[in-house]
């Protein structure tokens, strides 16, 4: 069955998210400042709206993909956002990364206008968006999050209630510790086998169903073995997930000393100016390294 939707962000993850949702045969009205990321959506069926507002007239869904919390809430509420063009009981379905605390205050501001809200962060990047694959992590009332999955069920093959508003959020800063990490681990792998002979490409075959495999070795270790750094995440997001993690764990007096350590090194590649590249760009901080090194 369509589904009427609109799409506030069509970024590299929000653009990846619309395409699939057009793909799968829903109408789709789209709003982003980039009038180019519009465009490409719009030449796959979707319908191009002037403000965050006319996108969500006459509606069930409203997705934001979105990079930060003051951004979804001006999306959301402020002067032609959404909360300005949505019909009582539509239901916002946030897809964005941001604070959990954050999640809850616009929950409650939803509510006061006659909207449901839903945060639905993400994991899988654009390449799982487009097949439909990506997993979900829910937070929010019962009855919503079971509606929302109507729209998320075009995106997503893993689709988990994790608890009230916020939640949700709360589980993608455990997978961004994962993930961060995860890729890491990989980067420093890979050069180790570079720099000892090691063919790096063959490695993902050869870990293939021990403990060490996972889907981070398998799609980027053959990426950082031939310096692969096509964009489908950038290194400046992981910056700020990790920067809310690390408040977070403040909060919670919860000791992460690896977790301090992987934001630090990932502050330091977008300072020298690799904040906008994938995670596959990691290499460079290994490198660089060994270059500093052999001169």
């Amino acid at each position: 069955m369509s589904e009427k939707i609109a799409l506030i962000g069509a970024g590299a993850m929000g653009g990846a998210i619309g395409e699939r949702l057009l793909a799968t045969g829903n109408s789709l009205n789209v709003f982003d400042l980039d009038k180019a990321r519009v465009d490409a959506l719009v030449e796959k069926g979707a319908v191009a709206a002037a403000s965050a507002a006319e996108a969500s007239k006459d509606v069930d869904f409203v997705i934001t993909s979105l990079n930060a919390s003051r951004i979804v809430g001006l999306a959301a509420f402020g002067k032609d956002g959404i909360a300005d063009g949505a019909k009582p009981g539509t239901l916002i379905i946030d897809m964005s990364s941001i604070e959990p605390d954050a999640t809850r205050k616009f929950a409650k501001m939803a509510s006061e206008r006659e909207l449901a809200w839903v945060d639905s962060p993400l994991s899988g990047g654009a390449p799982k968006a487009l097949i439909g694959e990506l997993t979900l992590m829910a937070g929010g009332e019962s009855k919503d999050v079971e509606r929302a999955h109507v729209a998320l069920k075009h995106v997503a093959s893993n689709y988990t209630h994790m608890g009230p508003s916020g939640a949700g959020q709360t589980t993608k800063m455990i997978n961004q510790v994962l993930c961060g990490l995860g890729f890491m681990a990989v980067a420093e792998a890979t050069q180790l086998a570079l720099d000892a002979g090691v063919d790096a490409e063959k490695i993902p075959q050869a870990l293939k169903g021990g403990r060490a495999d996972s889907a981070l070795l398998q799609e980027y270790l053959p990426r950082f073995a031939t310096k692969d750094y096509r964009r489908t995440g950038r290194i400046d997001n992981m910056v700020k997930d990790l920067n809310m993690v690390n408040d977070l764990a403040r909060q919670t007096g919860t000791s992460m000393p690896m977790t301090a350590l992987c934001a630090e090194i990932h502050r330091m590649l977008t300072a020298a100016g690799l904040g906008g590249e994938d995670q596959a760009a990691l290499m460079e901080f290994f490198q660089g390294a060994k270059e500093e090194i052999e001169t």
